[in-house]
């Protein structure tokens, strides 16, 4: 499946990742980004440690919106300190080269399983993209389908 960004031309700033794509890590922890995804994340983007073992990316714009809304959290008393902080010293600032490829800190490619030189899933989830070892995306995903109502064949 190869499927990008669904943002029209000329439409608001919001951006949307969808579809997955397979990739590989070169030698060095670069991932390159699938082609669709490049406009809308820019030449930088952070990338955090994600849920369910993978590497969340997202575009700048929406990793300060996500950091006020937990700023935000705290204040209300809805997460603690310590949690806020957890996801920002988990966070980071990436550049993207002109081949669209960013370098993944030895300590991303650990929490998601991944080493140097092997496959890798990239994955839009609408507001962000996500890096995945193959064995725990297909797993993850088949979750997912086993979630949603009428996807169920008994043929």
């Amino acid at each position: 499946m190869q499927w990008g960004s669904g943002r029209q031309e000329g439409e608001g700033p919001g951006q949307v990742f969808v579809g997955f794509h397979d990739r590989q890590l070169d030698d060095k922890g670069r991932c390159a980004l699938p082609s669709a995804y490049r406009p809308d994340l820019g030449d930088k983007c952070y990338v955090s440690l994600g849920d369910e073992g993978c590497i969340t990316l997202r575009t700048v714009p929406e990793f300060e919106a996500h950091a006020q809304e937990l700023i935000e959290q705290e204040r209300r008393g809805e997460i603690s300190h310590s949690r806020r902080r957890a996801i920002s010293v988990t966070s980071a600032l990436v550049s993207i080269d002109k081949q669209g490829r960013f370098t993944l800190e030895e300590r991303f490619r650990r929490h998601a399983g991944l080493e140097s030189g092997a496959p890798v899933v990239v994955a839009g989830t609408f507001d962000a993209v996500e890096i995945w070892k193959p064995d725990r995306f297909w797993a993850v995903e088949a979750e997912g389908q086993d979630e949603e109502p009428g996807r169920q064949w008994d043929d």
